[in-house]
């Protein structure tokens, strides 16, 4: 590898963790936001989404710039192509972020619906996911994401739960079908949230080990 493609690699990978700190930032933030009944945290987020999406195109010229300007091959390929998949997933939990936080202003509305029972412990695994799965890119390390693959499983779980509360509170009062609709969206942004930190795994084992396992979970977990 050259000197040059290797700066450009290691200024790369700086740049996604760059986005990948304010994407977990505006998650944090919207649960906040969703959870403390705070519009003013959730228009932040919202308003925050531009910085996001600007980093992530920027990101995209610079991989498209490398591939162009090094022609590299094998392992620096690898390490491009999973770049260009990261940000993709990184930029989605941004707009995931976003939503959340839009569904957490129209709850701040009366009349009051609960946080769900759970709900906390979704999020908390969510973040733990995300994290994870960046801390396995950096250290390109197979069984982290290994790890975070697995986890999707009790996330999913939660969310079944969740959902099904939801459900119930609304069939109990037809005043909670709008707000419970609300929450009911929210869940299911913190569900996709983990399923990108998934991709973002997946594409750490494809980096490190050559081989797409996109759509092989069962195998994964065996």
């Amino acid at each position: 590898m050259s000197k040059h493609l290797e700066r450009d690699l290691d200024d790369l990978q700086k740049d996604i963790m760059g986005l990948a700190s304010l994407v977990e930032q505006a998650f944090s933030l919207s649960i906040i936001a969703l959870r403390d009944r705070n519009p003013d945290i959730a228009r932040d987020v919202i308003q925050g989404d531009v910085q996001i999406d600007t980093e992530e195109n920027q990101i995209n010229e610079d991989c498209l710039k490398i591939l162009a300007l090094h022609q590299p091959v094998a392992g620096d390929l690898r390490r491009c192509t999973a770049a260009m998949m990261i940000i993709t997933d990184l930029e989605r939990m941004g707009d995931l972020a976003e939503e959340i936080s839009e569904r957490a202003i129209h709850l701040c509305t009366p009349p009051f619906f609960p946080i769900p029972e759970g709900l906390q412990r979704m999020v908390d695994m969510t973040t733990i996911m995300v994290r994870q799965s960046l801390d396995a890119f950096v250290n390109l390390d197979v069984k982290q994401a290994l790890m975070v693959v697995r986890m999707d499983n009790e996330v999913d779980r939660y969310n079944n739960q969740i959902i099904q509360e939801i459900i119930k509170l609304m069939t109990e009062s037809t005043s909670n079908i709008q707000h419970g609709l609300s929450m009911f969206s929210a869940v299911r942004h913190i569900e996709r949230i983990a399923d990108h930190a998934t991709n973002i795994a997946e594409d750490v084992i494809y980096l490190v080990e050559g081989e797409i396992v996109r759509h092989r979970v069962q195998e994964l977990e065996g």
